[in-house]
């Protein structure tokens, strides 16, 4: 590697795949050089778009295998959707175990699988494989969590003693494409989808920096699921109009707003907990992230929405919908704030150039697939407990089988 930078595969072409191609235009020492997608014309489309945007020579491959055997792919970004991930790291392992090729990182997008089994399925295959891995967690990189965690352990922790409560939320109106909607596909509703964020970043907020995840042990698991909008008659018709029959919310509906408490035990013996929530029901300017941290005499708070930039349109400026001003932007009139530049606001170019430099021997990983597992772990305790109505101990007895009524198809919102 010395003397040359981190030629990068993409498995996906959607709305995540095309954020972190915006993020690597802020990353030095790599180069996107392929797009898979089992849609060859937005492969194609994924990859002009690199080729624009100036950040790697990329072009379509006919499959992950020939991507793989590239002697150019040193790495590979996993931006599929849920359903297909056990198919797609299969596919990676074996080919790296064939021999066709080597890869010096696989960094998988968030959640790492839809349950605990194919969480386990992943790392069990990237492992043996030998292939060096990374989870993308992008608001753990997010500039103002960083900074906001570093200033409050080196400040006021120092003082006065650990924070003790955190809490983030990730709320917007609902997700673009129909998979996500799909409790089978998708794995659940807006928990699994969204709760990864939140109850990850909350947890490493009151994560001592320098220390593990695992240094805060999970000791007890509290979820609550509903469906507050989208089982209603009027826009249950109005998403099966949008995303087509196969996404029907009086039939098959998943959770669009979902809640979860999580006692941890720090390495002294103290109890902290973490709060955090999602919801797909929300309607604002467009997507909202927001984090809090506190402690005995110091509180942090971040809201992705103050953005310092806004707009104003009156009701004589007339345009189409469009997400020019924020992510999943619901309004084109009235006072609207702006976010920038979403791909450093949500913490993408950041994550991406950490893992660049994980890959290249430069630094070692924040995240790896283990805590990707252990995130789902989290999430499917999260639904048990929703669905017993009760706390849980973590981890529940069970786990590795447990399959979320939701993604069963079993759910019914009204009990």
């Amino acid at each position: 590697m010395s003397g040359r930078s981190l030629g990068i595969g993409i498995i996906g072409s959607g709305f995540n795949a095309g954020f972190h191609l915006q993020a690597f235009t802020a990353v030095r020492d790599a180069e996107v050089l392929g797009v898979w997608s089992p849609n060859a014309g937005n492969a194609a489309a994924a990859a002009a778009l690199a080729r624009r945007l100036d950040v790697g020579d990329a072009r379509p491959f006919r499959s992950i295998a020939e991507m793989v055997g590239d002697p150019r792919i040193d790495a590979l970004w996993l931006c599929g959707p849920n359903h297909a991930r056990i198919e797609n790291v299969e596919e990676i392992a074996d080919a790296v175990e064939r021999g066709r090729g080597e890869l010096r990182g696989v960094a998988c997008e968030k959640p790492l699988a839809r349950n605990v089994a194919e969480a386990k399925r992943v790392l069990q295959l990237v492992n043996r494989a030998g292939i060096p891995h990374g989870y993308l967690e992008n608001q753990v990189f997010a500039p103002q969590v960083r900074r906001g965690r570093e200033l409050i352990w080196a400040r006021g922790a120092r003082a006065t003693g650990r924070p003790y409560l955190a809490r983030a939320a990730e709320e917007h109106s609902g997700p673009h494409m129909p998979w996500f909607w799909q409790g089978a596909l998708q794995g659940g509703g807006v928990l699994n989808d969204m709760m990864c964020h939140s109850a990850l970043v909350v947890r490493h907020l009151l994560t001592e920096p320098g220390q593990t995840a695992s240094s805060l042990q999970v000791r007890r698991v509290t979820g609550h699921i509903a469906s507050l909008k989208w089982t209603r008659p009027e826009y249950a018709r109005r998403l099966k109009k949008a995303m087509g029959a196969a996404v029907d919310y009086s039939k098959r509906p998943a959770e669009d707003y979902a809640s979860v408490v999580l006692e941890f035990e720090t390495p002294d013996g103290r109890r902290v907990i973490g709060e955090a929530s999602t919801s797909w029901s929300f309607v604002g300017a467009g997507l909202r992230l927001s984090a809090e941290l506190l402690g005995p005499e110091y509180s942090m708070s971040w809201n992705s929405l103050d953005t310092g930039l806004n707009l104003f349109f009156s009701r004589e400026v007339e345009g189409k919908s469009g997400e020019d001003l924020v992510e999943k932007q619901n309004a084109e009139m009235g006072l609207m704030p702006v976010v920038a530049s979403e791909a450093a606001a949500y913490g993408y170019e950041a994550e991406d150039r950490h893992f660049v430099r994980v890959f290249l021997g430069r630094e070692e990983p924040l995240l790896t697939l283990e805590d990707g597992l252990e995130v789902v772990k989290v999430l499917m305790s999260a639904y048990l407990s929703a669905e017993q109505e009760k706390t849980v101990r973590f981890p529940p007895r069970g786990l590795e089988a447990f399959i979320p009524a939701v993604a069963r198809g079993r759910w019914n919102p009204d009990g």
